[in-house]
């Protein structure tokens, strides 16, 4: 994601339900200041400014602030009466807890809730049913962590983030939202995160919160990514080589100007380690491959650095859900780019 900007291909996401209602989207483009010819470019971006204002004209030719992805209603001014709830809350634990609450009343599909685990709490969503497009999960995690961000007052890093759902054709403005270790094909939909953010007061005033609503939803997202972590530096190095020249961990921190130790710490601290950006970014230029059908697996597998195809074929099912052919197989019908259910 650059910086303040989405991608159409986000933007058509969040058009699959309105287009099956007989919405006129186009208008509903236009309204918000977005060019429909634009939708045309999968490689175009759209400021945040105007998805926001997309987003708000949704929710008013839809009356639902969860856009008809779920059997009830979110009727508008449910955000507004949830964060003046939250806001009450003496910390950031208690935030959280009642915004879930808040939630799961509004919301008949997916009900979540928080446990704390030593140094680890995490979200976990009960839901009944097949899995949900990436879209409807993010969705809700980007309404609920925006709104913790703003209790806590700064972004709260999240460490991983798990989907019941195959992983959709494009993911690059989910993980800069949320986090490059998204994991799909998993048997429940969570995110982790540090607990000792749990503990952090939460001290927002009225004027705060009347600011905070008038900008939302632009404000959450663009003012909590996580675009300027470490871990987006050290995947921008490795992007502009192919995985078989990628450095060793002490020849990385010596280009980033830091020791090892300090490089592992920060990366710690962020949630990642130098394996798990790399098999991210493995995992993003499989889907790629894979999607376009240029290339046969072992090809694929031999550029990304894997010994043999069979050691691919199992990250790749790890990764996503899918085997390779499977997802290429899908991916040629129609069925990939987060419409995909669970293999």
């Amino acid at each position: 994601m650059l910086r303040g900007t989405i991608s159409v291909r986000l933007i058509e996401e969040a058009l699959v339900e309105p287009r099956r209602r007989g919405l006129d989207t186009d208008a509903l483009l236009a309204a918000a200041g977005i060019e429909p010819a634009l939708m045309a470019d999968p490689a175009a971006r759209v400021p945040a400014a105007h998805y926001g204002a997309l987003w708000l004209g949704l929710v008013r030719a839809m009356d639902d602030e969860f856009f008809g992805m779920d059997s009830h209603r979110m009727k508008p001014g449910s955000f507004t009466l949830m964060t003046h709830a939250v806001a009450q809350a003496q910390t950031v634990g208690q935030g959280l807890g009642r915004a879930l609450r808040f939630l799961g009343a509004v919301l008949d599909d997916m009900q979540g809730q928080v446990t704390r685990e030593g140094d680890r709490a995490e979200v976990v969503l009960a839901e009944p049913g097949a899995p949900r497009r990436a879209f409807t999960y993010c969705t809700f995690w980007l309404i609920l962590h925006g709104l913790t961000c703003w209790l806590a007052g700064r972004r709260i890093p999240i460490i991983a983030a798990d989907f019941r759902c195959p992983a959709p054709d494009y993911i690059d403005d989910y993980q800069t939202l949320f986090t490059h270790d998204l994991r799909f094909g998993r048997a429940r939909t969570r995110i982790v995160f540090d607990a000792a953010f749990l503990d952090l007061p939460v001290k927002r005033s009225t004027p705060e919160v009347k600011a905070f609503l008038r900008k939302a939803p632009a404000n959450i997202l663009v003012k909590y990514r996580s675009n300027d972590s470490l871990t987006v530096r050290v995947r921008r190095l490795l992007r502009a080589s192919l995985p078989t020249a990628w450095p060793d961990f002490d020849s990385l921190a010596g280009t980033l100007h830091m020791s090892p130790s300090t490089l592992r710490r920060r990366l710690d601290g962020e949630g990642q380690s130098y394996q798990s950006i790399k098999d991210s970014l493995r995992r993003d230029h499989a889907v790629r491959c894979l999607g376009r059908g240029q290339q046969s697996v072992a090809a694929i597998a031999e550029e990304l650095g894997f010994a043999d195809p069979s050691s691919f074929h199992r990250a790749f099912k790890k990764w996503t859900g899918l085997q390779p052919n499977e997802y290429r197989r899908r991916a040629g019908e129609g069925q990939a780019g987060g419409r995909l259910t669970e293999a």
